[in-house]
């Protein structure tokens, strides 16, 4: 602030004057800002707090708006220790009661005694594969073994890097092929515990060694850790056993001690054998409904209390609160109570509405539930209430499934057409192989055993298969399945591939797993005698294609088995699943939103930026500009006030202070002039 000298020649306060003037000209300006600054800064905070409310109502409809919620099953184990029972929604609700006489158990052998982990125990080749083993523990007879075509030969070399007792079972345990090794101290040395990595019967373990010393069945060298019919120098330490079950009288056999099948919709993981029956119940989760239910209650009844107050106005000191009669708020909450208290629109079950099912709504707009009415509804028509809250889509075609929807898939029916179906890529070699049931077999060596694959547009690096004979399709198919799906680059992609052997074409056909036009399986690598022996050839397979078809008349987009609705038509957002039947009409999808969807998909639109409350927002942000502004314009105003009014009484000042000194002079020469009769006059 300049220094200023105003008054000091006239003696008046013109900086107090100008400052009291200005201040009765600012002030009132400044009380109106401040004043609708304080209105526009308390309604943000009011509409912060709506929005608040809305987000933590939206969070109570997480479960009562997913279809999931409403085929939930809950199951009762009378013997948790024994058995551990889950359900899908496929589950039938029933009683059972299972029996379990023996766990499945993995193949395990160990070797004989050696010094040290640092003894050297031979060099040469392993050979593992798996199978069943026709094996005496008591008498230590190997009587048999049964191949499992199922499983693939392992293949492990034992050079001078690795030809110790520790080289051996990390050999093993790198090789990663079913089996996995470890050293054990039994106070009489160390041996080696060689376990399957799969428990069951057909996962047995049978060892042979290509002993580089030329004899491999002597207890000499690598041959030391043989298992097989020739040679047996391992000890069975634990049988390769399936587990015995018995479900309502009726016997069960499984490789692993959990059945995934064995009831429709239940997986069951056996822990222990049983003593006596265990009963395992399972119901349709009457309680995960009701609990759903009730969470939207609750939130409503939260979120109706905060809009209550935001708008409530108080008797007693006649003042309404920020957004009394407020239409934005008025529109919210109209529109929330519309859907909650409207029918729900293509339903076909019996209950469209809240009321039909015990929820109504009280004299404060909240929602009550008779808990009598609604459990006993649930109870008696379970399957019937997921459409009143979730979004559904019925067909009877059991091979069209609906999967979901968006906020933009319009209620309505949809006819759905398929005018192709999905397929997998696939290759399929020519028909060289020999007749294995005729006693056929294939030769695999260095001159046919590498392949180099390319799947799903991922070229892979080459692939060695197990040298020896093969004398079963099924096997020789399971060991290029194999190693086609250990291939570092498509483990790192997630692509795995199905290799089948047809008996009748004498052919190997390698499909990619998934579907769709992305789905392919090309040969870019072979031997040279890998055409003749196996019939396969550099070249590209036949790739896949995408479902195509219509919904509701209109073609969707396809992406391997799932199609999805067009944009910018009715089914937009709608996805369905195509799992194989004819083609042409497929039936007629009925579509609706349940009251959780659509609350939920209403909040999306109230919460979002262009929304009703972002719009709102936006305007009162804006108006704390235009105060801000405004401030900055008063400012400006004022100063030249102050400059003017300075200015002024500067003027005056002056004025003053010459008629100050105009009456001195004045005063000075009057008092100069003798009066009469002074002695001056004499």
């Amino acid at each position: 602030m300049p220094i200023t000298s105003t008054g000091i020649a006239s003696g008046i306060d013109v900086e107090g004057l100008v400052s009291q003037l200005v201040s009765a000209e600012r002030t009132p300006a400044e009380n109106r800002l401040n004043q609708r600054q304080q209105v526009v800064s308390a309604q943000l905070s009011a509409y912060g707090t709506l929005k608040s409310a809305l987000s933590t109502f939206q969070a109570s409809l997480t479960d009562v708006k997913k279809l999931s919620t409403f085929q939930k099953r809950t199951v009762d184990v009378s013997d948790s220790d024994s058995l551990a029972v889950t359900a899908s929604k496929d589950a039938v609700p029933g009683s059972f009661s299972v029996s379990v006489s023996k766990l499945a158990t993995a193949h395990s052998l160990a070797s004989m005694s050696f010094a040290s982990t640092d003894t050297v125990v031979g060099e040469g080749t392993l050979a593992i594969r798996f199978g069943t083993t026709d094996y005496d523990a008591q008498t230590e007879t190997y009587n048999g073994f049964t191949v499992n075509p199922d499983r693939a030969t392992a293949s492990i070399l034992i050079d001078s890097s690795n030809n110790t007792l520790a080289g051996v079972r990390d050999a093993i345990n790198a090789a990663d092929a079913g089996v996995s090794a470890t050293i054990v101290n039994d106070g009489s040395g160390y041996r080696l515990l060689v376990s399957s990595t799969s428990t069951g019967a057909e996962n047995g373990i049978e060892i042979s060694a290509v002993d580089q010393d030329g004899n491999n069945t002597d207890q000499s060298g690598l041959s030391r850790l043989a298992f097989n019919a020739s040679a047996n120098y391992m000890t069975q330490t634990a049988a390769a056993e399936d587990a015995q079950v018995t479900i309502n009288g009726l016997a069960v056999s499984s490789a692993t001690n959990s059945l995934d099948g064995a009831i429709d919709g239940l997986s069951i993981d056996l822990k222990a054998v049983t003593t006596s029956p265990v009963t395992v119940n399972v119901k349709k989760n009457a309680a995960a409904i009701k609990t759903a239910i009730q969470g939207l209650a609750n939130g409503y009844r939260a979120f109706n209390a905060v809009a209550n107050q935001l708008s409530k106005f108080d008797q007693t000191t006649q003042q309404g609160n920020i957004l009394l009669g407020d239409a934005t708020l008025r529109s919210i909450t109209s529109r929330v109570r519309q859907v909650l208290n409207s029918p729900v629109d293509n339903i076909s079950s019996a209950f469209a509405t809240l009321s039909e099912i015990g929820i109504t709504t009280d004299a404060t707009g909240s929602l009550n539930i008779d808990d009598t009415k609604l459990s006993k509804i649930v109870d008696e028509h379970f399957d019937e209430i997921a459409g009143l809250f979730a979004p559904t889509g019925n067909i009877a075609d059991n091979t069209v499934n609906f999967v979901g929807s968006t906020s933009k898939t319009i209620v309505g029916e949809y006819g759905v057409a398929i005018s192709q179906l999905a397929t997998q890529g696939s290759y399929t070699g020519s028909g060289v192989l020999p007749n294995f049931g005729s006693g056929g077999t294939v030769t695999i060596d260095a001159s046919n055993d590498n392949l180099t694959f390319e799947v799903d547009g991922i070229a892979g690096s080459a692939i060695s298969l197990t040298q020896g004979t093969y004398s079963s399709g099924a096997e020789l198919a399971k060991e290029l399945e194999s190693r086609i799906n250990d291939v570092p680059e498509f483990k790192t992609a997630g692509i795995t591939v199905t290799v089948n052997y047809d008996d009748i074409a004498n052919t190997l056909t390698v499909t990619s797993d998934p579907y769709g036009s992305s789905s392919s399986v090309n040969i870019i690598g072979i031997d040279g005698t890998t055409t003749a022996t196996l019939g396969i050839a550099v070249g590209d397979g036949v790739a896949g294609v995408d479902v195509a078809g219509t919904i509701g008349g209109v073609a969707g987009v396809g992406k391997g088995q799932v199609l999805s609705g067009a944009e910018g038509t009715d089914a937009q957002g709608m996805t369905l699943t195509i799992e194989g039947g004819g083609l042409g009409d497929r039936g007629t999808l009925s579509f609706t939103r349940g009251i959780g969807d659509q609350l939920d998909s209403l909040i999306n639109s109230l919460l979002a930026e262009d929304g009703i409350l972002g719009a709102r927002q936006s305007g009162l942000n804006a108006s704390l500009d235009r105060i801000d502004k405004d401030r900055e314009d008063l400012d400006v105003r004022m100063s030249a006030i102050e400059a003017r009014y300075r200015s002024q009484f500067t003027a005056l000042d002056l004025m003053v202070s010459q008629l100050q000194s105009t009456s001195s002079y004045l005063t000075s020469a009057l008092a100069s002039i003798p009066t009469p009769g002074s002695r001056n006059q004499q």
